[in-house]
């Protein structure tokens, strides 16, 4: 079965100057190199992307960055979405007229008390005010932050209603009973697992691919998973795969997760720019790095 969105999909971290600011050079870089580590694409501007935590225009500058990094417009999938509806809007038509893919869209996060119609009538309006046949659009599904879950019903009234437009879901909620819940009722539409050790079991149970933070490092070994997973001359090889993802997702987990991503990119990537995160999130302390970085040295020298 083909989707509209399939693949190993990055969620990007990036990259601050000492100032909060992004650093676009080095995100452009960035996600140009996760391309060529084997990413099919990049899920920028979520919630290892710090997303939130940055301006409309900021985001959008992102975007640019990355284009003008060498990144292709339909390898990225950019979160759009925000709480002020006018904002989403704004983002969402700069990121359909730059090409890209589709947009990542979490539900609104600040006001809660919500039924399916009203969270219905935040993304129709999204949709209808940006107006353009090649928006495609990937729900968010991530309640432990959002406080809002996205339903089967939402779902599938969506399709219903954009049937061209609405074309997957992100879940990070790691139910993986929900996603292949999703996957049998709604044929063709895109499951992405939200968390690494998911992809194999989600394409096993007819999902489409991955949109993760530790694809930030094991690019290579997800997309060993995603091309060989049904192939039995290739078992091992995925096992082999599965089991450095497993170690590296347990890694990003020993300390507060995004943070962690950050100091092993500035590792992985030679920069200790990597290290900046935004408020309220703070950088591991120094001995909490080092036992990262150590910790590092000994996944590599086991696949070495």
């Amino acid at each position: 079965m083909s989707f509209a969105i399939e693949g190993v999909y990055c969620a990007a971290a990036t990259p601050l100057r000492s100032d909060g600011t992004p650093d676009l050079a080095l995100f452009g870089a960035h996600t140009k190199a996760l391309i060529d580590e084997g990413c099919h694409g990049i899920a920028m501007l979520g919630s290892t992307g710090e997303a939130n935590s940055f301006s409309a225009r900021e985001r959008m500058d992102l975007l640019e960055a990355a284009l003008e990094g060498g990144t292709l417009p339909q390898q990225l999938l950019p979160g759009t979405s925000s709480c002020a509806v006018t904002e989403a809007v704004e983002m969402t038509r700069h990121a359909v007229q730059a090409g890209v893919k589709g947009v990542v869209l979490l539900p609104p996060f600040y006001y809660t008390a919500f039924s399916d119609e009203s969270l219905f009538r935040f993304y129709a309006t999204i949709i209808e005010r940006v107006n353009d046949p090649r928006l495609k659009v990937v729900l968010y599904h991530i309640p432990m932050l959002t406080g809002v879950p996205i339903s089967h019903s939402l779902i599938e009234k969506l399709i219903k209603t954009f049937p061209e437009t609405v074309v997957g879901i992100k879940d990070s909620d790691g139910k993986i009973e929900n996603m292949h819940a999703i996957s049998a009722r709604f044929p063709g539409f895109s499951v992405l697992a939200g968390a690494d050790p998911l992809l194999l079991p989600v394409l096993q149970g007819g999902g489409a691919g991955c949109i993760t933070a530790s694809s930030n490092l094991v690019a290579r070994e997800l997309r060993i998973v995603y091309d060989h997973w049904n192939d039995l001359a290739q078992t091992e090889k995925v096992k082999a795969a599965q089991d450095v993802i497993v170690a590296w997702r347990n890694l990003t987990n020993s300390y507060t997760q995004l943070p962690t991503v950050k100091t092993m990119l500035a590792k992985r990537r030679g920069d200790t720019g990597w290290l900046n995160v935004h408020p309220p999130f703070s950088p591991l302390s120094v001995a909490e790095a080092k036992q990262v970085w150590a910790t590092m040295d000994q996944l590599e020298a086991v696949t070495a």
